[in-house]
């Protein structure tokens, strides 16, 4: 039998692969053209590693994390990798989790991306939808909202967040080389990190 945490990851996977097309689409505006193909196969090689049975949350996102570091190419593979390896050190060794679990897993998975990417918020990247996902979490966390409350409030703010990547100039990765040009486009990490987002909040309302 599946486990909940297993269900989970293979159902953002199928998010992933889903919306490959749409990430690529807008990859081609300001990238490599390769985003949503390349987390596409990052979640296939992800749900043939998993062990369908495994209930340890932390075990499961590092193997996650690892399988995309060595599977996605680009600048995806090191920041999701990191992501998902930060936020299951959070989660080591829990079968259930809390908002503050999750919270505590959310900001470091940004601090992880942060590190990795030597990235900052206003840059045009999948921080400008975390980090405000993680303020409107956190607001309504520590307010005494629940899980999924929390992460409605997360996920508004993250779609906020990819509208604002429309409005900014690049400074990092492929996209900085158009300057001025990459105004007027989202930034397709910024809706990937959302697409993510929106998939844990849907399953856990199920």
């Amino acid at each position: 039998m599946s486990s909940r945490i297993h269900e989970c990851i293979v159902r953002i996977g199928e998010t992933i692969k889903d919306n490959k097309d749409f990430l690529t689409d807008l990859d081609r505006e300001i990238g490599d053209a390769d985003h949503g193909v390349n987390m596409a196969r990052g979640f296939t090689a992800v749900e043939d590693k998993l062990p369908a049975d495994e209930t340890d949350i932390g075990a499961m996102l590092k193997k996650t994390g690892m399988t995309l570091l060595s599977t996605v190419g680009g600048a995806s593979g090191p920041l999701y990798g990191t992501a998902y390896m930060e936020a299951g050190k959070i989660a080591a060794g829990k079968t259930e989790i809390t908002a503050a679990d999750f919270g505590a897993m959310l900001e470091a998975a940004i601090a992880g991306i942060q590190k990795r990417g030597k990235a900052v918020k206003g840059e045009k990247t999948m921080l400008d939808a975390l980090i405000p996902a993680h303020d409107a979490f956190m607001e309504k966390a520590n307010a005494g909202a629940d899980l999924v409350t929390a992460l409605d409030a997360a996920c508004a703010a993250a779609n906020e967040g990819v509208e604002f990547t429309k409005t900014i100039r690049a400074t990092k990765g492929r996209a900085s080389y158009l300057g001025e040009r990459s105004i007027g486009h989202q930034d397709p990490g910024a809706t990937s990190a959302t697409l993510t987002l929106e998939t844990i909040r849907d399953f856990l309302k199920e």
